[in-house]
């Protein structure tokens, strides 16, 4: 597919799939969205063993684009897109069976910082902010924004993010544990590629860490321990377990294929 609004490369086995919209800030459109879920499938049909997310320019993401939704039907909820579009994408990036990585290079702003803090590992450059911006137009957060924030930071704290609608520094958001790695603008990508190749490198079994922390505030203590055990006897029948006990009685780095 050839894209307008996003780019997709791969780097070995990481895929990078850049917002590519510089002049509105990467605020996302329907067409946008469409062509980053496209890529998602594109990706997880791929060798690919991480995908790393980012923005082009100066900015991770500017939210949703105001702009093309007032040249569009506005007799149309203001929901509906989320039902179309965001949900479907959102559930195909949680249900990955790779990692995903987001660069925060910049404002990272509404429904744009639904998708970098839903990644596994966030790092950002110390320029770069978080903001939920819904309660300055009238509405209120999406993109998973209110089940994923609690979670993350607590209650009290996305709830003023939310209703206060103020800039979270990067080295706060840092703080409160939103980022997992904070760096110098000019080292975000090669701190974040580090990353993303050590993830890719990594076994399958990183794919079910996603599943098992994804489904953690779903589950009762019970049901978590019989997903664990699940999971465990899908990655001890892997071939990457077998070679990561080999590697370790050999005492030599474990190469894992992702099988």
């Amino acid at each position: 597919m050839d894209y307008k609004n996003i780019q997709l490369d791969y780097v070995g086995r990481v895929a990078v799939l850049k917002l590519n919209a510089p002049e509105v800030l990467n605020a996302l459109s329907a067409d946008m969205v469409s062509e980053i879920s496209h890529a998602v499938t594109a990706v997880t049909k791929s060798d690919a063993r991480c995908l790393l997310m980012t923005g082009e320019g100066r900015a991770f993401c500017a939210g949703a684009n105001l702009q093309a939704r007032g040249s569009g039907d506005e007799s149309a909820p203001a929901g509906s897109v989320l039902e179309t579009h965001y949900h479907p994408l959102m559930n195909k990036l949680k249900n990955m069976d790779i990692p995903m990585v987001s660069a925060v290079n910049g404002p990272c702003v509404g429904v744009g910082m639904s998708f970098a803090v839903m990644a596994d590992m966030v790092i950002a450059g110390k320029s770069a902010y978080f903001l939920q911006a819904f309660a300055n137009i009238g509405l209120v957060p999406d993109g998973g924004a209110t089940w994923l924030l609690p979670r993350l930071i607590g209650w009290g704290r996305a709830v003023e993010l939310s209703m206060m609608a103020e800039r979270l520094p990067a080295e706060k958001a840092f703080d409160w544990g939103l980022v997992n790695r904070l760096v110098e603008d000019d080292q975000l990508m090669d701190e974040a590629m580090a990353v993303a190749e050590k993830l890719a490198n990594g076994p399958m079994s990183l794919g079910l860490i996603r599943k098992a922390y994804w489904q953690t505030f779903n589950n009762s203590y019970a049901e978590q321990f019989q997903l664990e055990a699940n999971l465990q006897n899908q990655a001890g029948a892997s071939a990457d377990n077998r070679e990561g006990v080999q590697a370790f009685l050999e005492k030599r780095s474990a190469k894992f294929t992702g099988k």
